[in-house]
């Protein structure tokens, strides 16, 4: 039992912190007659297209990921989030029965989902703060890929998964499967969705988040668009403001 005390504080840092609810709030709640199917059939501004990733990309694979009609998140115990005004959808996967897939570990479940539906086995590993690998056999078993999964959410979180992400000194340079990070103590992660361009060559992107307690994946409004929309703009300043939290463009991270 000599593991249990950093366990149990590496449940804890791993947690996200909800900052004062009042800081940040969407100008407007998203008023949709239907929600897109899936995230690459969310609607552009004018003037704006979706450059082509090949088939077999993170980012291909992404736009793929459906959406669910109802746009409410649920909590892992299937209690609705006291928060509902944060999201523009949610995206339609299996929501967690414990409360152990935070923030940093829907990042990390992104990523490995993604490698996994590729069978590039040999790629999932995630790193603890101490260094220690959690590397994922070559198996295509689901169920044993979700023991490690939930072994990795105990060990690993937003401060391990930023010491092992590589930071991007050009947030010009965003694209999808990138990271906004902060790590622990407390700290918070969101990944970086879609992307698009218009003529000027000018980016907006959307980002996808977990919360504590565990939630429902799902979409982020942009807190400062005028009308309830998912799509970000690189800004000219440094920070990123998210409906519940804030980034700075020196926490982007990559794989």
């Amino acid at each position: 039992m000599k593991f249990l005390p950093f366990f149990l504080f590496s449940l804890l840092i791993a947690a996200c912190f909800h900052p004062d609810p009042d800081v940040i709030s969407p100008a407007k709640p998203a008023k949709l007659d239907s929600l897109p199917s899936a995230i690459g059939r969310i609607r552009l501004p004018d003037g704006f297209t979706r450059p082509f990733y090949p088939s077999g990309s993170f980012a291909s694979w992404f736009r793929d990921l459906p959406l669910k009609p109802d746009k409410t998140v649920y909590l892992y115990n299937g209690q609705p989030k006291k928060n509902q005004s944060a999201q523009y959808a949610v995206l339609d996967q299996p929501r967690s029965t414990t409360d152990l897939q935070q923030c940093a570990d829907v990042v990390m479940r992104l990523r490995a989902e993604f490698l996994f539906s590729q069978k590039r086995y040999k790629e999932i590993c995630f790193t603890d703060f101490e260094g220690h690998d959690y590397a994922w056999k070559e198996s295509g078993n689901r169920n044993d890929f979700e023991r490690y999964l939930a072994n990795v959410f105990g060990w690993c979180g937003s401060a391990s998964l930023e010491k092992q992400l590589i930071p991007v000194p050009d947030f010009n340079s965003i694209e999808p499967g990138d990271v906004l990070i902060r790590g622990g103590f407390p700290g918070h992660a969101v990944m970086v969705a879609d992307m698009a361009l218009n003529r000027n060559g000018e980016k907006i992107f959307t980002l996808v988040q977990g919360y504590q307690p565990a939630q429902d994946m799902h979409i982020l409004l942009n807190p400062l668009a005028q009308e309830a929309s998912p799509w970000y703009s690189i800004p000219a300043g440094d920070t990123i403001y998210t409906p519940e939290w804030v980034f700075y463009k020196q926490q982007l991270r990559r794989w």
